[in-house]
């Protein structure tokens, strides 16, 4: 391949990650690794400073020549294909910004870089699907539990986001659920909403509650509860789908073992047989899935269907 690197960069609400990965083999290049922080309600000029702060620090540990690109994962409402923002909640200095035109002259490179972009749940979805826990399979679906709950489908690796067999988008969070939608108990905020519902004190996040647990019997049950309702969120999804794996990514997979037995009880006792894993690249998976859209082949499959994402 002539250009055998390209940029994976992760945008987050207030930093922006970004790495080198070999596009064929999907190895993340962790010496050019760099980070930059933000605020999402500063002005454009400061975020795209930040974002190139960050791209630049990478560009300078590879050559220049070997380069096919950047990938981005960002969040939506976005115009995937065309590379404009369309949110207005988070970045909303950004609204309507054709990102390359803007970036690409803050870069410290000799040519405009073709620049690709993807939903980040879908960008983590398919870097776990190439190279992470979901290779090897035929039909995965990915969940990432944090500030926020995100989802992604994907088949043969090429992320799935219409059809009979996914809801629209491949998103969950909006889905009606108990007394509310799914975005509203399988996130940090649920945890914080429970305990303090409970107990009558606030806690910061779902990490002071992971450290309750020895001692303390609420703390415990809440990590039961949330499995048991993850389950019966997710039971008729995985199944309609089909799927093979459930990657679990986010800041609270790490308190899987703590809701797993619950997950798995209730899946079972809905006859869902999938295999339930925790991400195996983390914070890194959104970075090689983003990388990818700089393969040709790659990228002419998911574009057919970006209009839908």
């Amino acid at each position: 391949m002539q250009h055998p690197l390209s940029i994976g960069t992760d945008i987050g609400g207030t930093h922006i990650t970004c790495a080198a990965v070999k596009i064929q083999e999907g190895e993340l290049l962790t010496e050019t690794l760099s980070r930059a922080t933000y605020k999402h309600e500063a002005s454009a000029e400061v975020i795209l400073q930040n974002w190139a702060k960050a791209l630049n620090s990478t560009l300078s540990k590879i050559a220049e020549s070997q380069l096919a690109g950047i990938g981005f994962a960002i969040p939506g409402p976005f115009d995937y294909r065309n590379g404009v923002s369309k949110m207005e909640h988070k970045f909303k200095n950004l609204y309507g910004l054709h990102i390359p035109s803007a970036l690409n002259p803050l870069l410290t490179t000799q040519k405009e870089l073709p620049m690709r972009f993807l939903n980040d749940a879908t960008s983590f979805a398919v870097g776990e699907a190439w190279t992470g826990e979901g290779r090897g399979f035929h039909k995965v679906v990915v969940i990432t539990l944090g500030t926020g709950f995100g989802s992604a489908f994907t088949e043969d690796g090429v992320p799935v986001v219409s059809g009979e067999t996914v809801p629209k988008e491949g998103c969950l969070w909006h889905l009606p659920f108990k007394d509310g939608i799914a975005d509203d108990y399988f996130s940090t905020r649920w945890f914080i909403g429970e305990y303090q519902k409970q107990v009558g004190v606030t806690i910061s996040g779902v990490k002071e509650l992971i450290e309750k647990t020895n001692t303390d019997a609420v703390a415990r049950n809440l990590f039961l509860q949330f499995g048991q309702n993850l389950a019966d969120c997710l039971a008729e999804p995985l199944q309609k789908f089909g799927a093979e794996v459930l990657i679990i990514g986010g800041n609270i997979a790490h308190a899987l073992p703590l809701f797993g037995s619950a997950f798995r009880g209730g899946l079972d006792k809905s006859g869902v047989t999938v295999k339930v894993v925790v991400s195996k690249h983390s914070e890194h998976a959104a970075l090689i899935g983003s990388a990818r859209l700089l393969d040709d082949v790659f990228w002419e499959k998911v574009s057919a269907r970006l209009p839908n994402i």
